[in-house]
């Protein structure tokens, strides 16, 4: 079992304690989601751009 929860707006993944999302500020979170992405630079990474990363961490590629 995991200790995250995926952003249902963002899907960046977050702490189960956490009530809002840091990226977002979000309040709907998901435990079901399909692949995983690293994003380590913002800046320089062609699939963050398409997502609209704003921070670097753990996305899920699809939320639910």
């Amino acid at each position: 079992m995991s200790a995250k929860r995926v952003c249902k707006n963002c899907k960046l993944f977050v702490e189960k304690n956490v009530t809002t999302c840091p990226s977002c500020k979000g309040h709907q979170f998901g435990d079901t989601f399909k692949g995983r992405i690293y994003i380590l630079n913002t800046e320089k990474s062609e699939i963050g751009k398409k997502m609209d990363v704003k921070l670097t961490g753990e996305y899920a590629i699809k939320a639910r």
